[in-house]
């Protein structure tokens, strides 16, 4: 049987760092999906995972924050709890075995001043908004 899950998104807010019965690290944090697809009025929509980390879970807490590109693999698990009301609460969430730190070093997240995406490489070519790339037959290398 195969329970495997691969998401890509940007953390909806920090991670909780919290450490459980013998001090063990374990970090929790939403992530937003887009879908592949628009809805009736022309709208993205996305989805907002639940994710569980216990693996690496300082290391999530210390570098991601609000607004991070970051690629998660996992498996899905369900589990339950009894609430302050004696209501029986079910909740899924991703079990993260893996994440990847998906924007440029240095640049965390989308940039707050000018709410565009932070770049750390200021001659970069290919940031250049949608225009097109000057690019003669000469410099292809076929």
């Amino acid at each position: 049987m195969i329970n495997r899950v691969v998401l890509c998104g940007r953390l909806t807010r920090d991670p909780d760092l919290r450490f459980v019965g013998d001090g063990k690290p374990v970090v929790s944090f939403t992530i937003a999906v887009n879908r592949t697809f628009k809805n009736q009025n022309g709208e993205t929509e996305a989805d907002f995972i639940n994710c569980v980390a216990w693996r690496n879970a300082e290391n999530i807490a210390k570098f991601l924050k609000k607004g991070s590109m970051a690629g998660v693999d996992g498996r899905l698990q369900t589990r339950s709890y009894d609430d302050q009301s004696g209501r029986r609460v079910f909740v899924t969430e991703v079990n993260v075995e893996s994440v990847q730190f998906l924007d440029p070093k240095g640049g965390a997240g989308r940039n707050q001043s000018s709410g565009q995406q932070g770049n750390s490489f200021p001659d970069d070519p290919f940031a250049n908004e949608g225009k097109p790339i000057d690019i003669s037959d000469e410099d292809l290398p076929f």
